[in-house]
């Protein structure tokens, strides 16, 4: 995970860099993809009174981007807010995402991304998974390959290598 911290209007101490990186390692937890954590401190001063502002910007693989804003007197205090808002979001990103509902459509559409559409007019590719039950001797293969009527055949050999077995332009075959 990127960590980036700013400090605007003041600076930033080791100790109050130490800390914000603690707290969003704390984050990792939830076992979610977070790409990157920016973490933007400002001082305010408003109407004579002195506060901070906490905001925490967390980019997350396959998801939006959560954004948390937190304002109080003590900048501590912001971060811990901050932090724990920022973990109730993702505990429950992380809980819709290990539901026993979530799961069976993750399935389906597994079972439904075996098809690639692609523009008219341009070739389709359909990934499928290969048939490997035993090992075959070049023999079975081949004879595997004339049968089926197929370009090439795909198969494990004795020595458990993956061999392909094709027919060449001129009628003879060739293996790899």
């Amino acid at each position: 995970m990127n960590i980036g911290i700013v400090g605007k209007q003041f600076e930033l101490t080791d100790s109050i860099k130490g800390y914000v990186e603690n707290a969003l390692d704390t984050l990792t937890k939830y076992n979610l993809d977070i790409i990157s954590a920016r973490a933007i401190i400002s001082a305010d001063e408003k109407q004579g009174k002195k506060g901070f502002d906490v905001e925490f910007a967390i980019n997350l693989a396959r998801k939006d981007t959560i954004v948390i804003k937190q304002k109080d007197k003590d900048l501590y205090a912001a971060i811990d807010l901050a932090i724990e808002r920022a973990g109730k979001v993702l505990r429950r990103a992380h809980d819709k995402m290990t539901t026993h509902k979530n799961l069976d459509v993750q399935k389906e559409e597994a079972t439904l991304g075996k098809f690639v559409t692609t523009e008219e007019g341009s070739d389709e590719i359909v990934p499928t998974e290969l048939e490997l039950y035993k090992p075959l001797e070049i023999d079975e293969a081949l004879a595997r390959l004339k049968e089926s009527g197929a370009q090439f055949y795909v198969f494990n050999d004795m020595d458990a290598k993956m061999r392909v077995i094709y027919k060449r332009n001129d009628g003879k075959y060739g293996l790899y």
